[in-house]
């Protein structure tokens, strides 16, 4: 029928609805971790010197997993 609009029943996926927030969060967390990662050691050593952080510390971040999170969120 012209002029209807179809809504979705949210108890169908209220019991998924969750999950699929979780996992896009988790995916969404991981790619941020990846690219502070990226980009802590595209910085310069002065730059770093300024943060107090040295490049041995940054090699060591870089070469952790993207899934390994520090803050657990």
């Amino acid at each position: 029928m012209k002029g209807q609009r179809e809504y979705l029943d949210d108890t169908k996926f209220s019991g998924h609805g969750h999950i699929v927030s979780d996992l896009l969060h988790k995916f969404s967390r991981w790619y941020e971790l990846h690219r502070e990662r990226e980009l802590l050691a595209s910085l310069s050593d002065e730059a770093l010197k300024d943060i107090g952080v040295s490049r041995a510390d940054v090699e060591h971040e870089a070469i952790r997993p993207f899934w390994d999170d520090p803050m657990h969120k």
